[in-house]
């Protein structure tokens, strides 16, 4: 299980921050629990009026973080989308090219993409993962306070 060694992350600073969270359609119920997450660690933090956008599912998520990212108008953008195996390949390329597209996009534009795409084997690991009241884990959070945090640091930076 994932979440041993887990750091704390000080919201402090982040208030001013401008943050777009991009989240993915499919798994309602998982999905949910991921954008409750993120909008919590944005409220702790002191970020209002974070936008939200919603993309099919976690394919399209790369695409609308570069768009966002590359706009100007935002210091962090959150992705939040599950993928669950199934019969086929279709897990790996879609899991794959998702966390590469948005890897490339934090790294090319200089801006924090929270990373809070779910891989899971099954829908029980998802809701374990998702946030939700019987969850161990609540990844939406961790994917947004990492951005949150990153976005701070990188603004101390020459």
């Amino acid at each position: 299980m994932s979440g041993t060694g887990t750091p704390s992350l000080d919201l402090d600073g982040c208030a001013g921050l401008r943050v777009c969270v991009v989240a993915s359609l499919w798994h309602t119920e998982v999905m949910a629990g991921l954008i409750a997450g993120a909008d919590r660690a944005l409220e702790e933090a002191g970020v209002v009026n974070a936008k939200m956008i919603r993309v099919p599912g976690a394919f399209e998520l790369p695409v609308a973080a570069s768009r966002l990212a590359n706009s100007g108008s935002y210091d962090a953008v959150i992705a939040l989308g599950v993928v669950i195996r199934g019969g086929t390949p279709h897990f790996e390329y879609v899991c794959q090219a998702t966390t590469a597209g948005l890897m490339d996009v934090s790294a090319s534009t200089g801006i924090p993409v929270g990373f809070g795409l779910l891989t899971c084997e099954n829908q029980e690991q998802a809701l374990d993962r998702a946030g939700l009241i019987e969850s161990s884990e609540d990844k939406g959070y961790e994917a947004a306070t990492a951005a949150l945090v990153t976005a701070r640091t990188l603004s101390d930076l020459p």
